[in-house]
């Protein structure tokens, strides 16, 4: 055991010391949360320059309903305080269409739009007001360069169907303050599930359902745990391929056993791993609980949390130390990188299908799969969703058995390929050495 901690002594202090471990610690949780702090900090700068929109009127009854109420709309785009403006004006052109070009006056306006005459323009068919079966003649068309995340064309068609609304309204004859009610939609709100408050027996409030609950938690968890596995434990397969093409491990072998070389390589990677987990974990819940959001932080599941990571940093640390043993060059260790990879990669993939249904037969299953349990079992409890005990229990076991598996494994393929020289990696040497050791 002293052979095991001075080892694992060394491998920590070296790691803790180098500045990668150093700029990771800093620079994670800023490409974590970095989009988050710009779009905060960029949420009030508006472009509040004008926006002229061009028209294209098939139906003939659009131009004057939108004209109206586009005057009201840039009466009310100042600051009531500073006379500061706040919003962009919106400026219309109306255009005639082509009777016998039209395909021509798109392609001309589209041009005008990229040569920044226009911000975009709008083609209203022919028959908006009362829709027919021919699906072409009552489409709005809103032709920009970006016009999926454009918020005038949000304008335009919310301004369009309420105008299309009065219209319909006023062709029944029916009195407007009568039809208010017609058109007035309730939102279906997310609501939680009450629950009952076990110490004073009072039963606690429903609470509203949050993005913050739904996906925000589950990803941070997810991607912390990403992030600790690939900076720690993937660069274990370099560093023995080093040691031994630089006969350092012949060296250290002259003195320990495999057993003792490999156990204080993972040793060292969950040493440095806890303290890079606890730093974003705690910062992160600080963090929120600062900015209003301590209900969202499941401090019950980080127990789950720390104990499915350590396992997770033995299961591929040891395949990387593994790996990396059986290595000559940087290209075999290139080779073997993305493949050892694949545990920690597939989870990603099928997280958000996971945060959609997290009791579905395909998010319990893959999470019972013991190389993908530690991530997918850590994301299906983060979420709102109520996950029966049994499952991260049996999803522990698993993870337990095959981490042994996996170690043991990874210890005979160490043990017979780490002095050896000029053997390429090959599928099959690695069989070999897995089971003759």
């Amino acid at each position: 055991m002293r052979k095991i901690f001075i080892l694992t002594k060394r491998e920590f202090i070296t790691s803790v010391r180098s500045k990668s471990f150093l700029i990771g610690l800093i620079i994670a949780p800023i490409l974590m949360g970095g989009s988050f702090f710009v779009i905060k900090l960029t949420e009030d700068k508006v472009d509040v320059s004008d926006k002229m929109i061009a028209v294209i009127d098939h139906s003939g009854i659009m131009v004057e309903p939108l004209s109206e109420v586009l005057d009201e709309r840039n009466q009310v785009i100042f600051d009531e305080e500073t006379g500061e403006r706040i919003r962009p004006a919106y400026i219309l052109e109306i255009i005639e269409p082509a009777k016998e070009d039209l395909r021509q006056q798109r392609l001309s306006l589209s041009n005008r739009v990229r040569n920044r005459e226009l911000h975009a323009f709008i083609e209203i068919g022919p028959e908006i007001l009362h829709p027919g079966e021919d699906n072409e003649k009552f489409r709005i068309m809103y032709y920009a360069e970006n016009s999926f995340v454009d918020d005038v064309r949000d304008w335009f068609s919310i301004t369009i169907n309420n105008q299309l609304r009065q219209l319909r309204v006023a062709e029944l004859d029916i009195d407007s303050e009568l039809s208010r009610d017609l058109f007035f939609g309730i939102r279906v709100e997310g609501m939680g599930l009450l629950s009952l408050n076990q110490e004073t027996g009072e039963v606690n409030e429903a609470k509203r359902s949050n993005i913050g609950d739904a996906i925000a938690v589950p990803y941070i968890f997810m991607m912390i745990m990403f992030m600790i596995v690939m900076m720690f434990t993937v660069p274990l397969l370099s560093a023995v391929m080093e040691e031994k093409i630089e006969r350092i491990a012949e060296v250290i072998l002259g003195s320990v056993t495999p057993f003792q070389f490999i156990t204080s390589k993972l040793l060292g990677s969950i040493l440095v791993s806890l303290i890079g987990s606890g730093v974003y974990i705690f910062g992160g819940a600080i963090t929120a609980t600062q900015m209003g959001f301590a209900d969202s932080v499941p401090y019950h599941l980080l127990p789950w949390f720390f104990t499915f990571l350590l396992l997770n940093i033995m299961m591929i640390g040891s395949i990387m130390i593994a790996l990396g043993a059986a290595c000559d060059n940087s290209k075999d260790a290139q080779s073997l990188q993305f493949p050892a990879m694949i545990p920690v990669l597939i989870p990603m993939f099928v997280m958000f299908p996971m945060l959609k249904d997290p009791l579905s037969s395909f998010s319990t299953g893959l999470s019972l799969i013991p190389p993908f349990t530690p991530m997918l079992m850590v994301v299906r409890m983060a979420t709102p969703v109520s996950i029966p005990v049994w499952q991260p229990v049996v999803g522990l076991i698993g993870v337990i058995l095959f981490t042994g598996f996996t170690i043991w494994i990874s210890g005979r393929i160490f043990r017979a390929s780490i002095l050896m020289q000029g053997t390429p990696p090959k599928f099959m040497n690695l069989v070999r050495w897995a089971s003759k050791g």
